[in-house]
């Protein structure tokens, strides 16, 4: 049943900018038709999606209004949130700003899934994550490793993933350790760049505040005082990943995370991230958690190509 709807805004210039992008997403996902007009937005389709629109559209208008900073895939997973009724919730409860970076951007969890995985670092001594590329869970966990250390809750970041590719084995590459393991780090050094800005970044190297090294040198060691990240977890073994956690020491806390759709093991070996958060769950100060697609914030060209491939890997 076909009906028509008019929608109050404060911001028509801003929804309806670039040539009405977020209204045309907005009318591809819901199928109707969306029209700016003097004092809002006029909208008709099936009676159905209409109050799902209604809705959306006053919900991206209170977010203008809080000079929140909306982009493509903001809009799409605002349409997402409205498709499963979890928009409420979203809107309910504001993310914090963790902090600022030098550049002057704020770093929020922008997801309801994100929200989860940031409460659960603040909260637990060790958190295990998975989730697809895209989906934050590295930059959120060094930015809550750089926020623990600027809080001075630890005295010290601990970075490390296993270099599959090399088998473990850097010893042949040229150069001294963090030679031999930086091509494997970039994208944490390059989240750290962001977070603290490249002169106080290299500082912290330079004083050994912040640690880089290659799982394979964690053996036999005990880490106090420390907030300590795995990436990359799928390529761990059972063994790694027992040996990895039991590194923890006292006044410390892990974050453990990778995309279990990215494994690089060889065949018929099982990976310890799986293992981890199936046996480890229930344990008190650990918790688990599991990013979706919809939680990704990269390109929204991503999200689609994750879907496209893991539609294929259910077929």
């Amino acid at each position: 049943m076909k009906e028509e709807i008019f929608v109050d805004v404060k911001h028509l210039s801003e929804l309806s900018a670039n040539n009405g992008g977020w209204l045309s997403i907005v009318s591809e996902i819901f199928s109707c038709r969306l029209v700016p007009c003097d004092a809002g937005i006029s909208a008709d389709g099936d009676v159905r999606d209409l109050d799902h629109v209604s809705s959306l559209i006053s919900s991206v208008d209170s977010l203008l209004d809080k000079e929140e900073q909306l982009d493509e895939s903001t809009i799409r997973y605002l349409c997402f949130l409205e498709k499963e009724n979890k928009l409420t919730e979203f809107m309910e409860e504001e993310s914090p700003v963790l902090f600022t970076t030098p550049s002057g951007r704020t770093i929020r969890a922008k997801t309801l899934g994100q929200r989860v995985y940031v409460d659960a670092l603040a909260n637990n001594e060790v958190v295990i994550c998975k989730g697809p590329a895209g989906s934050g869970k590295t930059f959120l966990g060094v930015a809550m490793a750089v926020l623990a250390l600027r809080n001075r809750s630890v005295s010290r970041i601990i970075l490390t993933r296993p270099a599959v590719e090399a088998g473990e084995k850097l010893g042949y590459l040229p150069g001294d350790i963090e030679e031999k393991v930086d091509p494997y780090m970039r994208p944490i050094y390059d989240a750290l760049l962001e977070l603290m800005g490249r002169e106080m970044f290299e500082r912290n190297i330079d004083r050994g505040i912040i640690e880089v090294s290659p799982l394979a040198y964690m053996r036999g060691r005990n880490l106090d005082d420390s907030f300590i990240l795995l990436d990359e977890a799928q390529n761990t073994t059972i063994e790694q990943m027992m040996m990895f956690l039991t590194r923890m020491g006292m006044n410390s806390r892990v974050c453990v995370c990778g995309d279990t759709t990215q494994i690089d093991l060889p065949f018929g070996y099982k990976n310890g991230l799986d293992d981890a958060m199936q046996i480890l769950k229930d344990i008190k100060g650990i918790t688990t958690v599991s990013l979706q697609e919809a939680d990704i914030v990269r390109n929204p060209l991503v999200q689609k190509i994750i879907m496209a491939y893991n539609a294929r890997e259910r077929k």
